[in-house]
């Protein structure tokens, strides 16, 4: 996707908006960033030190124990 990307809009453009997407996840501590980082030692909600990359062990760490969040967790959690 960030192939097509680049190909339509310029590279610095592309480049910011991926940096952004990575800072809005970790923001909001949405998929690998909700857990910290074993190979960095970053907490959860922050950005590895890697720029615009999430480590291995991260991303396995998540996928062994996904938490559901959503865009209001107050919300979902009423419904319930």
């Amino acid at each position: 996707m960030i192939a097509l990307l680049c190909a339509v809009i310029p590279s610095r453009a592309a480049d910011a908006a991926h940096d952004a997407a990575h800072e809005t996840a970790a923001r909001f501590r949405h998929g690998a960033y909700s857990v910290s980082c074993p190979t960095c030692h970053v907490p959860a909600g922050m950005l590895c030190l890697a720029r615009r990359s999430i480590h291995a062990a991260r991303r396995s760490l998540y996928r062994q124990d996904p938490k559901p969040t959503g865009l209001v967790p107050l919300l979902i959690g009423r419904a319930r």
